[in-house]
């Protein structure tokens, strides 16, 4: 009975601790989505919407795709992160609407940004017009997206290597994800070493650390599990969870 009541603290303690980081809730588990509230029906809704390859840009889109109370959304809506792309498009679109519009004809064209190209669709030739971006700049940015299987956030081109900082931020002033890819995950515990090892964001002593783990516990029963394993490097948990599922 104590035992049991000990469970059911952690998994309170767990739904409190699952909202207290931002997140996209365009890739919720359906582990998360039950500590967040949601119901199955309610969870499925989403699964079936994104896998038309379809995202939720607001939390009145996640609502109306869901159907999830209001109670529930004005508890997690403040913890919702969507990519910089949506969040600046709703910021100018705003702005542009509050402007005065008896002031329309002197309006600059020169302030108005260009819009931007897509990050996942660019070609060799368009990032290499990029100043600072060559031929093998380019390859590496392109062999890197193949790698991820596109690009889901802007933040993921400083992480090609050889790619400067100063350089990227240029590649971002004309690219952003504007279509993020629709990636289906595996089930963790099905993978072996190898395979999961060539997982995107995966090294060999965080292989090792998982398998261990699976060797004593038996599987992994969700994908929050892997935070509790000693060294797990929870910076790296939302991007490997793009890949990963647990069944």
């Amino acid at each position: 009975f104590q035992k049991e009541i000990d469970s059911l603290k952690r998994l309170q303690s767990q739904k409190t601790q699952t909202i207290s980081t931002p997140f996209n809730p365009n890739y919720l588990t359906d582990y998360k989505a039950y500590l967040l509230g949601l119901s199955p029906v309610e969870f499925d809704r989403l699964a079936a919407y994104r896998k038309q390859n379809k995202f939720v840009n607001s939390p009145e889109e996640f609502q109306k795709v869901t159907g999830v109370h209001d109670s529930i959304l004005a508890k997690i809506k403040p913890f919702f992160k969507f990519p910089d792309w949506v969040t600046n498009k709703a910021q100018n679109s705003f702005a542009y609407q509050n402007s005065n519009t008896n002031n329309f004809e002197t309006v600059n064209s020169k302030n108005i940004p260009k819009a931007k190209s897509d990050l996942n669709t660019a070609t060799k030739e368009e990032l290499m017009a990029v100043y600072g971006v060559g031929d093998k700049l380019s390859d590496m940015i392109l062999k890197y997206r193949a790698k991820l299987q596109g690009y889901t956030w802007d933040n993921q081109l400083y992480e090609v290597w050889g790619l400067s900082r100063e350089t990227a931020d240029k590649v971002l002033e004309r690219f952003t994800v504007l279509t993020p890819p629709f990636i289906e995950k595996k089930n963790i515990n099905n993978l072996t070493f190898k395979e999961l090892l060539h997982t995107p964001y995966m090294d060999y002593e965080l292989t090792q650390k998982i398998f261990n783990y699976k060797k004593v516990a038996g599987k992994i029963t969700a994908m929050e599990v892997l935070k509790k394993i000693d060294g797990f490097p929870l910076d790296r948990f939302e991007k490997i969870n793009l890949y990963l599922e647990a069944e």
